[in-house]
């Protein structure tokens, strides 16, 4: 157990019976009556924000996860299966811990998985992921007006926009936080 003195950016508690990380908090001293504390708090598994209010010195409780390094390897149905790469054991992840992620998971990709209790609560793909362009339209010479790009389909099935120059077959640097291309990248 804690109490709101403890609060920081990150931890992890169990609130209304579910597990949710401090976004943003503040410690507020009025003038007058008692000092609290006011939250936003992610919930892990919908990802939606709440704010809410502690009375200084409440108690919660905080838990404590475990951030492991995963190499995936299959999908099985609505899970998928990674491998813990120092245990070898083998851990099955509902689609929903997984969620935005499965877009750009392939093969063999090194994710972060946070454990408690030896069950997946949170998934984390890196920032920056390599991948091959398997579909897009070839690029007109002299079309570089526009400077919006064109759609490209990647191995993974994601999409993403690409600058005209940029063909088929090619491998680019993708950022996989805002979806969106970096750079071609030399094979």
């Amino acid at each position: 157990m804690a109490t709101t003195s403890d609060f920081r950016n990150g931890l992890v508690m169990r609130f209304r019976d579910e597990l949710n990380t401090i976004v943003e908090f503040q410690h507020v001293k009025p003038g007058k009556g008692t000092a609290f504390t006011r939250t936003k708090l992610k919930n892990l598994k919908t990802g939606r924000v709440v704010e809410n209010t502690f009375r200084s010195g409440e108690t919660i409780e905080v838990v404590r996860l475990q951030e492991r390094k995963m190499q995936y390897l299959y999908q099985d149905g609505d899970h998928y299966v990674f491998m813990d790469t120092e245990t070898y054991e083998q851990y099955h992840v509902p689609q929903e811990t997984v969620g935005e992620g499965k877009k750009y998971l392939k093969e063999n990709e090194i994710c972060t998985l946070s454990l408690m209790e030896k069950e997946a609560v949170t998934f984390e793909m890196p920032n920056f992921i390599t991948l091959r362009i398997i579909k897009t339209d070839p690029g007109a010479k002299g079309d570089t007006v526009s400077g919006s790009g064109k759609p490209a389909v990647l191995e993974t099935g994601a999409m993403v926009m690409v600058p005209f120059f940029v063909e088929e077959g090619e491998l680019i640097r993708v950022d996989t936080r805002t979806n969106t291309y970096l750079e071609r990248v030399k094979a």
